[in-house]
């Protein structure tokens, strides 16, 4: 079974970065992403996240599942904003250019479309950099990043045991799945979509009732080491910033401000081509 989302080491410069130097990439590029909705901004933004994925040698059977559930909520999302607001961008755009009619009060427009265009850009320009953070950062240098932020180390040291869980679930449920096809239960593509989800709660509760007895004795054993007694604690996984860690720091600062400026230089986040 393919690791899907788990941390993979390999010898580029983005894997050599500091994980603080990442994460601040990461959120401030996120937010970027989030509040503009400047076509020209997000097209730029897009090209660098394909670059930065393809510098990292993330490979598709690491993110391909996620990135195809990704798109399913994708398609969910601009098809319901379509449904329950079908002149959204005529609104925002002040324009109304009917392309042809549907049914009732639905018409597609050249505004809905290029607003949900801007939204779908949206996702592609933040999607490639949460995929390569999620891959290319080692979990403990992960949480001593958090805490160099000020985050808690509970919290920091949480979700680093939950991203090293991943490649365990995984393997559970790579183990459970075999055991129930040597049983006899098909769970390949041979048999309906149906009848493989139906057959599923045959792994799922057995999965749950594992990953139950592992976090118990995980939680045991930090209870037993006196894990959480001090506000502070040091980190044998944590990185002093050397200088691509300031150069790309750098980089990001000036690149979000500047985006921030062109988005709201004219009063509004909106890109408007119609005027």
């Amino acid at each position: 079974m393919a690791r899907v989302l788990t941390y993979a080491p390999k010898d580029t410069w983005i894997h050599r970065l500091s994980g603080v130097t990442k994460m601040i990439f990461f959120l401030l590029w996120s937010i970027a992403g989030m509040l503009t909705y400047d076509t020209r901004v997000l097209a730029v933004m897009l090209a660098f996240s394909l670059v930065i994925f393809k510098v990292s040698k993330t490979e598709w059977k690491q993110v391909g599942t996620v990135f195809k559930f990704i798109l399913f909520f994708l398609f969910l999302n601009l098809l319901t904003i379509f449904l329950f607001s079908p002149f959204q961008g005529t609104e925002i755009y002040g324009t109304k250019t009917v392309l042809f009619h549907i049914a009732g009060h639905y018409s597609m427009t050249t505004e809905q479309l290029f607003y949900e265009f801007n939204i779908m850009l949206k996702y592609f320009t933040v999607v490639p950099v949460v995929l390569m953070f999620m891959v290319t950062t080692n979990p403990s240098e992960l949480a001593a990043s958090m805490n160099r932020l000020g985050i808690s180390y509970n919290i920091g040291y949480s979700i680093a045991i939950a991203l090293r869980y991943v490649p365990d679930v995984q393997a559970d449920f790579s183990k459970i799945k075999h055991a129930q096809e040597a049983r006899g239960i098909e769970m390949s593509s041979k048999t309906s979509l149906f009848k493989r989800l139906k057959r599923m709660a045959n792994i799922i509760f057995p999965l749950i009732f594992s990953s139950m007895d592992r976090i118990d004795v995980v939680s045991n054993a930090m209870e037993l080491r006196g894990f959480g007694k001090n506000k502070k604690r040091t980190w044998y996984m944590g990185k002093k910033l050397q200088r691509n860690d300031y150069l790309t720091l750098a980089f990001v600062i000036c690149f979000v401000i500047a985006a921030m400026v062109f988005t709201f230089y004219d009063g509004s986040r909106f890109y408007n081509p119609f005027q």
